[in-house]
């Protein structure tokens, strides 16, 4: 990965907000330990996660294992602290190399997430770690902005996406609030035995 920008960020000049700017997973200064995902039913996942403190020991090695879970588990774009049993408002999303990746601003980290903006609603097909057995049909925004506090430095940054990327992140600003995917389907009908599980 070269650490390039592409899409809506990479054209705006307000560096001091829109975009990553130059944090990197090296910027929280951390190894990062792989955890243990948990399944739905355990409560974690059902309850709302509490806001963090970026700038706390516990919040950059929340975040340094989350990344490194992330990264040896097969097929995954996003991973979110209650989804490692901690009941905190900070999520990893990395979309890079996804076939329906439009915008890609690559391996992050946001706390305290909050959708700004949304809009151009689409269906897609979406699962989860934690809901390994099943995947369902979900409507999300297909354009969003999304701000929120980057680990290590505390700095607020706001993230305008579109396409995949800006699914996986509703996916995961969702778990932080205590839902899963299941509770955005339209249905039973929406929802499907998993085939195969990358």
């Amino acid at each position: 990965m070269t650490g390039e920008r592409s899409g809506p960020d990479a054209a705006r000049g307000d560096e001091e907000y829109v975009g990553l700017g130059d944090w990197t997973p090296e910027t929280l200064d951390a190894s990062g330990e792989v955890r243990t995902v948990v399944a739905a039913p355990h409560p974690v996942l059902s309850r709302a996660g509490v806001e963090v403190d970026p700038t706390s020991a516990e919040t950059v090695r929340l975040a340094a294992d989350l990344i490194a879970t992330m990264r040896v588990s097969p097929g995954c774009v996003g991973l979110a602290a209650p989804q490692v049993g901690v009941g905190a408002q900070v999520f990893a999303v990395d979309v890079t190399g996804h076939p329906k990746t439009v915008t890609v601003h690559g391996t992050f980290v946001l706390c305290n997430a909050r959708v700004v903006e949304a809009s151009r609603w689409k269906p897609g097909r979406e699962g989860c770690m934690s809901v390994p057995d099943l995947t369902g049909d979900v409507k999300r925004a297909s354009r969003l902005v999304v701000e929120g506090d980057l680990p290590g430095t505390g700095k607020p940054v706001r993230l305008v996406t579109d396409g995949f990327e800006a699914r996986a992140l509703q996916h995961e600003i969702d778990h932080c609030a205590g839902l899963l995917f299941l509770d955005r389907v339209a249905g039973a009908h929406a929802v499907y035995q998993r085939k195969v599980y990358l």
